[in-house]
């Protein structure tokens, strides 16, 4: 281990928990409406549960593992790291209670109040109560845990209400799972959105459920599950499907391991111990929270507000705008064909991108359309044109990731809709996830064949195009086509060490390029220069590099949206090392890499975080921007995100982020893009004709 780096990184897991809590710092702000405020606690919350899935989750087997596995940037064990996260997640619950509950209290004049069973008025309770034994009770499943009956498998992530019971002077544990085809919540009947949640309704009728038994200690709980299942660690034979594998995978991520206990009350010590006992955890594993133990209802909620109230409560309504490069009227592929086009989304909508596999599946000069594919909205129109193309005759290729984590099932039901409709559909690798997001469509010209490539920062979903900010370039350049046509041909014949000369690739050259790029700003000292945007640094080799940059007096800024384990500002080893975080209405997503200054500039947008399983263990492409009207686009927006001072955090040596200082100006950055995609569209007023006078003193002056 190179202990000289300890000295300025930090634990991965521990900086994740910070950004994180960032996330819920949007919940606080008061300049947030209540409604999105709300929504941020949901994300907070969200987070935190795939968190303790899957890095919890690893780190738990990493943990009862003979070899211990230290932490190259922190110097914990496995243990020591499950120790530290237990210690940091305990006051984020309590942090996020009281948030949760300030909002609450602010939302109640608006009449939308969520309600405990005391809060609820007399014909409300009698509403409840009618509803709870017509609709509720006859599905319920109830079970009794004794010496006849086993203690039942709790799903991961699903609510549960528990007691103690007694008859007879026997004691037993009653547990009702709350059903997942019931609401989460219950409207009540008014002009207010008024409702209960489902688990409270159960809660306080369990005398009902188990009439014949002495009822004490009501509560409801949830286990969260290690959900840290690898494929790659399954027994794959070259003739199995992999698709069957995936879903036997799915199958199995519901019964792993408890790595945590959520409790809407404090356990009394007898039921501690046994709940200890039962998912063989210690008490540091559980965790107490007065909000809900699921959020997700809350955008329904939100849904239900009248639009008289929506402008208080939530963001002013913002759709992505027609693209500021792209003319609606005319062909796509004859525009890119003349000039570069990007994408900035979610200002500017993915329409000419989809325009554009629609185009190409009906245009007869169009022979092939490849693309790589990580994760699809539910309803995908690109599925649909793809497949509309291979229905036309074309050649149409999908490498489709079924590895996408929690994007499994639906990626598998989107491979089987492609392979009907004629598509050739590949997977990933053994070891290795495609991540990458890149389509080629190869078409006849007179000089032979051509290429149009299109490379992005995000996935080909629809939904998250307008929630998500990512760039996505379409270009004819033909060198960058070629390169393009060698990877998926690699791709097509499990070749991972192919070579490229524009495009860069990982497993085998983004890294070693990412480095020499770094090394080359090093050699020039105080006049080298670094912007890199991304959501994640993790890898060692990446962090060393920085650290060198930074002594040899390169300027380097990094905007990096979550997990961050170079700490800036080390005198010695950082100095010259800022790290932004900007956290706002929309999931901040582009990777952009930019060295050097002025004409000698190189910027490359692509997939790859500098994270070691991105430029190890996954397929990735980045690609170089030739354009110079988009080169000047991205420093404009790498500029303005570096100017944010609402939004963004600066990360201290001390791995805490703060405010930045707002001065004359308050910059947001995200609404600095809003506002230019808006006026990008807005018509112009006509110029005013001359009057005669006006031209016969135009000619004088000549």
């Amino acid at each position: 281990m190179d202990n000289e780096m300890l000295n300025y990184t930090q634990n991965r897991e521990l900086s994740w928990l910070k950004f994180n809590k960032r996330v819920l710092e949007e919940a606080q702000d008061t300049d947030v409406p209540l409604m999105e405020r709300l929504k941020f606690v949901a994300i907070f919350t969200s987070n935190l549960d795939e968190f303790f899935m899957i890095r919890v989750g690893s780190l738990y087997d990493m943990s009862f593992m003979k070899e211990q596995n230290i932490d190259k940037r922190s110097g914990l064990t496995p243990q020591q790291q499950l120790d530290r996260i237990y210690e940091e997640v305990a006051p984020l619950y309590k942090e996020r209670d009281k948030t949760y509950s300030d909002i609450k209290k602010q939302l109640s004049p608006y009449g939308i109040c969520g309600l405990s069973f005391k809060e609820l008025e007399a014909m409300e309770k009698k509403y409840v109560k009618k509803y709870f034994k017509e609709q509720i009770l006859p599905v319920l499943s109830p079970q009794i845990v004794d010496a006849n009956h086993p203690f039942p498998h709790l799903l991961n992530k699903e609510i549960y209400a528990v007691a103690d019971l007694k008859r007879d002077g026997q004691k037993m544990l009653g547990i009702v799972p709350v059903p997942q085809y019931i609401s989460d919540i219950l409207y009540l009947p008014g002009h207010d959105i008024r409702y209960i949640r489902m688990e409270k309704i159960l809660v306080e009728y369990m005398e009902l459920i188990f009439p014949k038994y002495e009822v004490s200690n009501k509560n409801y709980i949830c286990v969260t599950r290690n959900a840290d299942i690898s494929p790659d660690d399954e027994s794959l034979d070259i003739n199995d499907d992999f698709r069957l594998l995936m879903k036997k995978t799915l199958s199995k991520r519901r019964r792993m391991a408890v790595v945590r206990l959520e409790t809407a009350e404090t356990l009394n010590s007898e039921m501690e111990k046994y709940f200890c006992e039962k998912f063989k955890i210690t008490p540091k594993q559980i965790f107490r929270t007065k909000m809900p133990l699921k959020l997700s209802y809350i955008f329904s909620v939100a849904d239900k507000i009248p639009e008289s109230m929506k402008r208080a409560l939530v963001y002013e309504p913002f759709s992505p705008q027609p693209a500021a490069m792209v003319d609606s009227s005319t062909s796509i592929m004859k525009q890119i064909k003349k000039k570069d086009i990007m994408l900035s989304y979610p200002y500017e909508s993915m329409e000419p991108f989809l325009k554009l596999i629609k185009e190409a599946s009906t245009d007869p000069s169009v022979v092939t359309i490849k693309i790589t594919i990580y994760r699809l909205a539910k309803k995908a129109r690109l599925v649909e044109y793809l497949c509309a193309a291979a229905e036309n005759g074309k050649e149409v290729t999908v490498l489709i990731e079924l590895r996408a984590r929690f994007d499994e099932q639906n990626n598998i039901d989107w491979s089987e809709r492609l392979e009907d409709a004629g598509c050739r559909v590949i997977y990933g690798f053994e070891g290795y996830k495609v991540h990458s997001k890149i389509c080629l469509i190869t078409y006849k010209a007179r000089n032979g064949y051509q290429y149009i490539t299109q490379v992005g920062t995000g996935n080909y979903n629809e939904k998250t195009a307008a929630m998500y900010t990512d760039v996505c370039l379409m270009t004819a350049n033909q060198e960058i086509g070629q390169d393009a046509a060698v990877f998926f041909q690699n791709m097509s014949i499990g070749n991972l060490s192919g070579s490229y000369e524009r495009l860069i690739v990982s497993p085998i050259s983004l890294k070693k390029k990412v480095l020499a790029l770094i090394d080359e700003e090093t050699k020039k000292g105080e006049n080298g220069r670094i912007i890199m945007k991304m959501n994640s640094v993790t890898d060692v080799d990446f962090i060393q590099k920085i650290s060198q940059a930074s002594r040899a007096g390169v300027k380097v800024d990094l905007i990096v949206r979550g997990i961050c384990c170079i700490l800036p500002g080390v005198k010695g080893y950082t100095d010259n090392v800022h790290v932004t975080s900007i956290v706002g209405r929309f999931l901040e997503h582009p990777r952009i890499f930019a060295f050097g200054k002025g004409s000698g500039e190189k910027i490359y947008i692509g997939s790859a975080d500098m994270m070691t399983r991105n430029t190890e263990k996954r397929v990735e492409v980045a690609c170089p921007v030739y354009d110079t009207n988009i080169r000047n686009r991205l420093n404009h927006m790498l500029d303005v995100m570096l100017k944010d001072n609402l939004k963004a955090r600066s990360l201290g040596s001390d791995g805490i982020y703060r405010k930045k200082e707002q001065g004359d100006r308050r910059i947001d950055s995200q609404d600095v893009f809003m506002h230019e995609a808006l006026r990008a569209v807005t018509p112009k007023p006509a110029a005013q004709k001359p009057s005669l006078k006006e031209k016969i003193l135009g000619i004088l002056h000549r």
